[in-house]
C-alpha cells in the first residue's frame, strides 16, 4: 500500500501537549491524506483520518479484530476478559451482544428515563442549595453509578468509589502497553482482577436469589448454556467500564462545550426541545471515544489503497466527525446542526456497523437528564475555572473535573 503523505506533516495528536485540543492535529493529517502511516506504540499501522474511509472500514465485512484468527497486531484483550464482545468478530460477537442488547430495548430504556430524571433532580437541587457543583464528580459520576452498576448490574450503591476507580484504571489501560507507564499497566491488572472478583461474588448471589436486571439475565443465560460464567463476568466488566466512561465523558465534554460557547448554551436553555440535536452535536464535536482499532480480515481495498490480511488500522472517528467534506464548518459547535435532516450523515461518536455502541440509548438518557436539568435549574451557570485537566487516556476523552458556579 502506498500513501501520498507530505514529508513535512507529522501526527502529534497523541502527545500530552495536544491533550487539551487534539483537533488541529487531526485536521493537519486529515488535510494531508485519508490514510497516514504511523507507529501506534510499537505497532506499525495506518491512521484512517477522513469520514468516508472510516465509515467504510467500520461497516465493511473485511474488517474486524482478528484475535480468534490469530492475525491481530494489537494486544489481545479477549483472552484475559472472555465475553468482552467489543473486540470480538462474528459469530461470537453476535452471540454475546444479542444477550446484552435485551437490556437496551426501547421498552427498558423508557423505564430508565424517570430514574435518571429523579437522580439528577436530587443531585442538582443539592448543588443549587450550596451554589457550586463539579459537573463530573458531583453529577455525571454518581448518575452513571446509579444507572450502570447499580441499576443494570444490581451492585451495591455504596461501592460507587470503587467502580469509578476501576473504570478509570481499565479505561486508561485500554491504550497500547507501549504508551503506558509500569504503574498504569499494574493498575489496569489490579483493577481488572478486583472488578472480576467483585462480579464473581455478585453472580453467586444472583444464582441464589435471581434478579431481572442485566446481570441477572446473563446469569440465567449461563445456566442455560448460552454463556460461560467467565463470559458473564467479562460482559459485566465491559458494561461497567464502557457504560460509565461513555456517559460521564459525554456529559463532561458536552457541558464544557456549552460553557465555552455561551451563545449556544443560551440557545439551548431558551429552547429545551433542542436537547436531542444538541447531544448529537456534542458527540460529533468532542466525542467520548476518539478512535477504535481494526484489522484486515482479508486482502481488501479502501479507496485506491490495498491492505493485506492482518494489517492494522487506527480509525480516527473523532477526526472523521470533524471532516469538512461531510460536516460544513466542522470546527464550530452548533446545537442546531442536527435539527431536521441536516446533516445527511451520522457522526461517528458511537461508531458504526456491528460494533455501534449498544449502550448509546442509555448514554443519551443520562446526558439529556443531566444537562437538561442543570440548564433549567441553574440560570446563572458559569465555569469556575479556565484550567481543565484531561484524563491521560488516548482512546477515551474526558475531563477529570468541571467545577461551575450556580
Amino acid at each position: 500500500m502506498s500513501t501520498a503523505v507530505p514529508a513535512d506533516v507529522t501526527f502529534d495528536a497523541f502527545e500530552p501537549s495536544e491533550r487539551a485540543d487534539p483537533y488541529p492535529a487531526y485536521r493537519r493529517v486529515r488535510d494531508a491524506a485519508p490514510l497516514f502511516p504511523y507507529a501506534f506504540g510499537d505497532v506499525p499501522v495506518t491512521l484512517i483520518t477522513r469520514y468516508e474511509e472510516c465509515a467504510a472500514i467500520l461497516t465493511g465485512a473485511d474488517w474486524g479484530h482478528g484475535y480468534a484468527a490469530g492475525i491481530s497486531p494489537f494486544r489481545d484483550t479477549t483472552a484475559a476478559i472472555p465475553g468482552s464482545f467489543v473486540r470480538m468478530d462474528p459469530p461470537e460477537h453476535g452471540r454475546c451482544r444479542k444477550l446484552v442488547a435485551k437490556a437496551f430495548t426501547p421498552r427498558v430504556m423508557a423505564e430508565m428515563v424517570p430514574l435518571a430524571g429523579q437522580v439528577v433532580r436530587d443531585l442538582v437541587a443539592a448543588a443549587v442549595r450550596c451554589g457550586e457543583l463539579d459537573v463530573l464528580n458531583d453529577l455525571a459520576v454518581p448518575l452513571a453509578v446509579a444507572m450502570v452498576p447499580v441499576r443494570l448490574l444490581g451492585a451495591d450503591p455504596a461501592d460507587g468509589a470503587l467502580f469509578r476507580q476501576w473504570q478509570l484504571a481499565i479505561a486508561r489501560g485500554s491504550d497500547p502497553d507501549s504508551l503506558l507507564g509500569p504503574d498504569e499497566v499494574a493498575a489496569r491488572g489490579t483493577a481488572a482482577m478486583e472488578c472480576m472478583g467483585y462480579f464473581a461474588r455478585l453472580i453467586q448471589q444472583k444464582k441464589a436469589e435471581p434478579t431481572s436486571d442485566l446481570l441477572g439475565t446473563l446469569v440465567a443465560a449461563s445456566a442455560d448454556g448460552q454463556l460461560t460464567e467467565p463470559e458473564v463476568i467479562g460482559i459485566a466488566l465491559l458494561t461497567l467500564v464502557a457504560g460509565m466512561e461513555t456517559s460521564i465523558n459525554l456529559i463532561g465534554n458536552g457541558m464544557l462545550a456549552l460553557l465555552r460557547n455561551p451563545e449556544q448554551l443560551a440557545l439551548l436553555r431558551d429552547n429545551p426541545a433542542l436537547i436531542g440535536p444538541a447531544l448529537e452535536e456534542m458527540l460529533r464535536y468532542d466525542a467520548p471515544t476518539q478512535f477504535t482499532i481494526r484489522v484486515a480480515l482479508a486482502d481488501t481495498m479502501v479507496g485506491e489503497h490495498r491492505f493485506q490480511r492482518g494489517d492494522g488500522v487506527v480509525v480516527l472517528t473523532a477526526s472523521a466527525s470533524r471532516d469538512e467534506r461531510v460536516f460544513p464548518d466542522a470546527d464550530t459547535f452548533d446545537v442546531t446542526r442536527y435539527v431536521g435532516n441536516r446533516p445527511a450523515r451520522k457522526h461517528l461518536g458511537f461508531s458504526l456497523g456491528i460494533h455501534y455502541c449498544v449502550g448509546a440509548p442509555l448514554a443519551r438518557i443520562e446526558a439529556e437528564a443531566a444537562i437538561g436539568q442543570l440548564l433549567a435549574q441553574a440560570p446563572k451557570l458559569a465555569l469556575a475555572t479556565e484550567v481543565v485537566e484531561y484524563q491521560p487516556s488516548l482512546i477515551h476523552r474526558g475531563i477529570m473535573a468541571l467545577p461551575v458556579t450556580l
